[in-house]
């Protein structure tokens, strides 16, 4: 059993919390922190009363690298979750270093001024860690997570090589508002405004954010428009999976989502410049986040299932040829949230979060230095996922996508 400290306060936190309160003869003391205690008192409550396990909550600024390093001294867990802002990961990761403690994240590294995640300012960290002879474990969630971990079991059962690579991340939930995001408002923005990028012939080719449209029908959802986006996995998948001719992210919106979000980066509301209203600088984007509802307030009302997964064709292990594998997970918005009070898109997320700390507290996946999910044994987190509400199929498809 082994005491953690989540940082951040969000649906996929409260969703994280929830999973680790449920395996207590795994997670034997937790402890909650974030800018905002309310948030994680609210969490505390939640868990409590669907548990009975006390949940221990602070005020903390992640940014705030001594404060971290005293909050983790005070606490000394085995390991920190970090569940805030991308913002803050590195952050964390020197408190953690300074503190000598393990560290898991959910999404990588993105400076505040500008619209770029890569993994090379963590992946910078690694020596650090290794010499220090702690674990630091990048992207323990949906996608980044259980998709580079499909792919690392498609590749352990299925195919000795793998060409292709699609993820497929379908949220076919509805929240009954006119405009809201399933997760950070201002991450979600970010992303999804940005220039979109695949891995192709050996480099990453640019191509105009939302640009290429294909139409799929999801299983249990129906026919979904999908963009082709950049998703961090690409690069981590990139790297692990060197035989890879092409890899692609592809996430679904609705025609509704598209026109507000269109009519918003018209009028400069996506902007991440500064501006100055009424003598003061604030970012637009920032503005708009605050405004919109706040994801952790949409499980009540969002009605639906989210279905992601991965197509990948190559060699086939057994000798037969080219062989393609769809492997997916489909989620009920309904159940995540009378599991736990959040929707599935938090659901999705704060699970294999969960699973991702208990690979590292229970010593199943281990090593000194900075890890991607894609360098571990992807059994051991398979199985958990369905063991804990994140069942997974495998089917073989007639052959490669078509788009």
């Amino acid at each position: 059993m082994a005491k953690v400290l989540v940082i951040g306060a969000g649906g996929v936190s409260s969703v994280c919390v929830h999973k680790m309160a449920m395996n207590a003869e795994i997670f034997s003391d937790i402890h909650l922190a974030s800018r905002t205690k309310s948030k994680c008192d609210a969490i505390a409550a939640s868990v409590k009363d669907r548990t009975g396990v006390d949940i221990s909550t602070y005020e903390i600024d992640a940014e705030e690298v001594p404060a971290m390093v005293n909050l983790i001294r005070k606490i000394e867990p085995k390991l920190v979750v970090n569940l805030a802002l991308p913002y803050q990961d590195l952050p964390i990761m020197d408190a953690c270093l300074e503190a000598g403690v393990d560290y898991l994240d959910t999404a990588n590294y993105e400076p505040k001024d500008e619209a770029k995640f890569e993994y090379h300012w963590q992946w910078a960290y690694h020596d650090r860690f290794k010499d220090a002879g702690l674990t630091a474990l990048l992207g323990s969630g949906f996608d980044p997570g259980v998709t580079s971990v499909f792919t690392m079991w498609l590749k352990k059962h299925k195919l000795k090589t793998i060409r292709q690579l699609d993820i497929l991340d379908c949220n076919g939930g509805d929240h009954g508002q006119a405009f809201a995001t399933n997760f950070n408002p201002e991450i979600n923005i970010r992303e999804v405004t940005a220039p979109a990028r695949h891995w192709e012939g050996g480099e990453f080719v640019e191509t105009p954010a939302m640009g290429k449209k294909v139409a799929f029908d999801f299983e249990e959802v129906g026919e979904k428009n999908m963009y082709m986006m950049y998703h961090e996995e690409l690069e981590s998948l990139a790297k692990f999976v060197p035989e890879l001719e092409r890899a692609r992210f592809w996430m679904t919106f609705g025609d509704e989502y598209i026109k507000h979000l269109t009519v918003l980066q018209n009028v400069g509301m996506t902007s991440i410049e500064p501006v100055k209203y009424q003598g003061r600088e604030i970012i637009p984007l920032q503005f708009l986040a605050a405004v919109l509802p706040k994801p952790e307030t949409l499980g009540e009302t969002t009605k639906g299932k989210t279905n992601i997964g991965v197509i990948a064709t190559g060699e086939a292990l057994d000798g037969s040829g080219e062989k393609t594998f769809y492997i997916n997970n489909i989620c009920s918005h309904e159940a995540a949230y009378e599991e736990t009070g959040n929707q599935a898109v938090s659901y999705t997320t704060g699970v294999p979060a969960m699973i991702g700390s208990a690979m590292m507290v229970q010593g199943t996946w281990d090593g000194d230095g900075v890890f991607n999910l894609e360098q571990f044994d992807p059994d051991p987190f398979m199985e958990m996922l369905n063991q804990h509400g994140l069942p997974w199929n495998v089917k073989e498809l007639d052959g490669p996508v078509g788009f």
